[in-house]
């Protein structure tokens, strides 16, 4: 990242008066808070030396993992508790994201919605938190969030009435109708006032009139993914090793922007609920895929842009002291020159070309907006035609210096005249002092030291060994010295005054610049839009190029054929096996059993990985799939088998099974492995059996992987229960003739046959001998009255029959696109099934009779 404000931050953008203005004053937490520590004042938060907002960063495929959102919460009172407001803003992109919902009494949308944001800080109002007797929201959002600092608000901000005219004032005409939709949503309006002004007053700093984006998210518009679920999928953080990539973003991150990595990101953890939209993403990255002249030409031109969000976001902001950070406005406005050339040129004439996907029509109309050119053009009257952006520091020093074109100020241009002479001097000063002592010396500039003098020794020596003593600050690496004189010194200053001149008048003539273009400056949101989405979208297309993957459908049924697991197919030395899956209304509850390590977990999170890659619009490393869209995802899956710690995993177990109790819905995806295991067997069966039973009231898709072979006895209860179990081979030795398990990590159908597969994995440690025949003698008995028990009834196998009938019936109706001779055939197979499903139900009658 190229940090723009140079030195510290002024004492005019600190805070160093008394918050009273704003935070509660009601006791000593009066200044703004860090929980757990003592009150203290502080700084817009990222920065050091200058703040966060002020640096604006290249094109990069790793996403900013620094925090800066801020984040305001508020909850109705008496009759209204529950509904929730929300508010958040990041300080690197000047969107205005408003929230409110009904939420449960466990506050879950609220959790989720903090965890996908990750705020540097929260602001709720001082009567939340008053005199330490918090509400219960307070309390849970203090406890799932120690490490971010929370902040209390006077409640007299939250005013829905301010936050509207606000709201009136600041968003840009694009986005106007927000309004509308917002009017009547009291406490996000509330929320919004409060948070922007404590924004105007912590960075000193207004924003310009009709220049914000402002949207309005409703918790119905995606799918929920809690943060258990996403951390026990590694969906963005690896539980090993939080910085690896070994990730389901990790997987499809390719991303050449910081916008186009914060929106795959976004969407992994907050995936869509809408198929149209889903569908048109995916025309886009088929389009991607079969034209290679355009997918490669596109990621070229998208991975020269900067960071349009960030650059935004200092556009926007008028400074309250006009002359504090002259340079970066300088720098902020050959940023956006370099932008505007990028898309005026180049990447306006990829796009423009015959497409043949909605998305891409649509962002090639985006381009085709003419205030790209009116303010390119408005630039170019005051600044030159070849300043650019460059990475270089010195090379940039200099095109902030020479932006401003000769001839619109004569102080700038006397200005310019003296420091070009300063240069100059400084050159000859080094090279007299190259000819003075014989030596190849160069000037060389830094932004830490200015400039300083270089020595390259290559077959040279210095005379007694050593630099002559008017050189200071000697500085060697290898063979390379740097050094500076008491001259060179005199004259690096001198340098700075008469740049500070330059950049001081520069500034002010861009101001003059930047308040004629203020006015059509929104139009950047929309490029920022097109970027970010189209690179997210080669980057998905990219992810395609690496693995084979398959585009997904979408109806009533989950089904994949061979599907993979997507991050461990990309870690794994060997491609992993693949499964097929199958889930319908019919057959909506799946038991999954097998021994430990045959791969039940593997296989749970790679249906649900492929189910958000779907939602998100991707491909799926599957043969074929086809997915029903989930408004929510739960996992519960184990991942302390500790026994040392049993009771506290066992209450673990216990609060997230009945979060997926309190919140699932009939259009769920829920994914449960190991419940029960915590506590005893009875208990753990009892608890196990009542839970199943009540999730097989929903509709929701459900699989279920168990060691309590007692739950497979499901199947013969009810119709839409299966039973599959993970495949393993024996094997003997034929010089020992020890057994041993083979995995072969396969699904099939029907219970898991495979009996005392723990005490195997017993024989393996220094057990005696004497234990583990005795602990099989017992166990083989207890097994051998749960087969006795273990009974179908014949009536219930043909209610089973004409169960699976009526379904697979109704899915085609609704889902069927065969023609009508492989829809005669597939019927007539149906029928067959059904037949032999009532053949084995008469069979069972004749046996009992018998």
């Amino acid at each position: 990242m190229f940090p723009i404000a140079i030195g510290q931050l002024p004492s005019s953008f600190r805070i160093d008066k008394p918050a009273s203005l704003l935070l509660s004053s009601c006791t000593e937490s009066s200044s703004f808070h860090s929980r757990g520590g003592t009150p203290r004042h502080r700084r817009t938060p990222g920065s050091a030396g200058a703040p966060a907002f002020l640096k604006i960063s290249y094109s990069s495929g790793s996403t900013n993992t620094g925090a800066s959102v801020i984040v305001v919460v508020v909850e109705g009172r008496g009759l209204a508790r529950g509904e929730i407001g929300m508010a958040s803003l990041d300080l690197k992109c000047p969107e205005l994201v408003l929230s409110q919902f009904a939420d449960t009494g466990t506050y879950a949308k609220v959790i989720t919605k903090i965890h996908i944001l990750v705020p540097v800080e929260i602001l709720m109002p001082d009567t939340a938190s008053e005199k330490g007797k918090g509400t219960k929201l307070f309390n849970l959002i203090t406890e799932n969030f120690p490490g971010v600092p929370f902040t209390p608000v006077q409640r007299k901000y939250f005013n829905e009435k301010k936050g509207l005219e606000y709201i009136q004032q600041l968003c840009a005409p694009e986005f106007s109708t927000v309004v509308m939709e917002v009017q009547a949503k009291y406490y996000c309006l509330a929320a919004a006032a409060a948070l922007l002004k404590y924004l105007e007053f912590l960075q000193n700093s207004v924003y310009v009139a009709k220049s914000l984006k402002v949207s309005f998210k409703g918790s119905e518009q995606t799918a929920m993914i809690d943060s258990a679920s996403a951390s026990n999928l590694e969906l963005v953080v690896n539980n090993r090793n939080y910085r690896s990539d070994h990730t389901l973003f990790g997987v499809l991150n390719h991303t050449k922007t910081p916008g186009g990595a914060r929106r795959l990101r976004s969407n992994i953890l907050e995936p869509l609920v809408d198929v149209e939209t889903i569908n048109t993403r995916l025309d886009t990255i088929q389009e991607l895929l079969e034209d290679e002249e355009l997918f490669f030409g596109l990621k070229n031109a998208i991975s020269h842009f900067l960071d349009i969000d960030q650059l935004l976001s200092v556009l926007v902001q008028i400074p309250k002291k006009e002359t504090v950070f002259a340079e970066a406005k300088i720098t902020h406005i050959i940023q956006l020159k370099y932008t505007l050339d990028l898309v005026v040129i180049p990447f306006k004439q990829m796009l423009l070309k015959n497409r043949n996907t909605a998305l891409l029509k649509a962002y090639s109309t985006t381009l085709e907006d003419n205030r790209f050119d009116m303010i390119l053009e408005q630039i170019k009257t005051v600044i030159n035609y070849d300043t650019t952006y460059l990475k270089d520091s010195f090379k940039m020093r200099t095109q902030k210096c020479y932006a401003v074109r000769p001839n619109i100020n004569k102080f700038l241009d006397i200005a310019r005249k003296a420091y070009t002479e300063i240069v100059d001097d400084i050159a000859g000063l080094v090279n007299q002092l190259g000819e003075k002592y014989g030596l190849p010396m160069r000037t060389s500039f830094s932004t830490a030291r200015g400039f300083f003098i270089q020595l390259k020794l290559e077959g040279l020596t210095l005379p007694e060994g050593n630099l002559p003593s008017e050189f200071i600050k000697v500085t060697k690496h290898k063979n390379n010295y740097g050094f500076t004189t008491a001259d060179l010194m005199k004259k690096n200053s001198r340098c700075e005054e008469a740049l500070r001149e330059i950049f001081h008048i520069s500034y002010v003539v861009i101001c003059q610049l930047l308040r004629t273009i203020h006015e059509h400056i929104h139009c950047l949101y929309k490029l920022s839009d097109a970027l970010s989405m189209l690179d997210m979208l080669l980057s998905l297309a990219n992810a395609c190029t690496i693995s084979d993957y398959v585009r997904p459908e979408f109806t009533d049924t989950l089904a994949i054929k061979q599907g993979r697991h997507a991050i461990l197919e990309r870690i794994g030395r060997q491609q992993p096996v693949s499964n097929n899956s199958y889930i319908s209304e019919g057959s909506n509850f799946v038991i999954i059993t097998g021994p430990n390590m045959s791969g039940k977990s593997t296989y749970l999170k790679q249906v649900a990985l492929c189910q958000i890659m779907a939602q998100i619009g991707s491909f799926v490393p599957a043969e074929y799939a086809c997915f029903r869209v989930a408004d929510q995802i739960f996992t519960r899956i184990g991942v302390d088998d500790d026994f040392e710690t049993n009771s506290s995993t066992f209450m673990l177990e216990m609060k997230e099974i009945s979060y997926i109790i309190h919140n699932a819905s009939d259009k769920s995806l829920i994914i449960i492995d190991e419940l029960g295991r915590g506590t005893s067997a009875e208990e753990g069966i009892g608890i196990c059996h009542s839970v199943c039973e009540f999730l097989l009231g929903l509709k929701a898709f459900t699989l279920f992987a168990t060691h309590f072979l007692e739950l497979c006895q499901l199947e013969s209860l009810y119709p839409n229960v299966e039973n599959q179990h993970m495949q393993v081979q024996h094997t003997r030795s034929g010089d020992t003739g020890a057994e041993s398990v083979v995995y072969t990590y396969l699904l099939n159908r029907g219970s898991s046959e495979e009996r005392h597969y723990g005490l195997r994995a017993a024989e393996m440690t220094a057990l005696p001998s004497s234990i583990i025949q005795e602990a099989t003698t017992i166990a083989s008995k207890v097994s051998q009255q749960f087969l006795a028990r273990h009974h179908t009834d014949p009536e219930t196998q043909r209610q089973r029959a004409v169960y699976h009938l009526s379904t697979r019936l109704l899915q085609t109706a609704r889902n069927s696109r065969l023609d009508p001779d492989s829809l005669r055939m597939y019927l007539k197979g149906l029928k067959k099934q059904y037949e032999a499903e009532l053949q084995t139900a008469g069979q069972a009658v004749d046996a009992e009779e018998q």
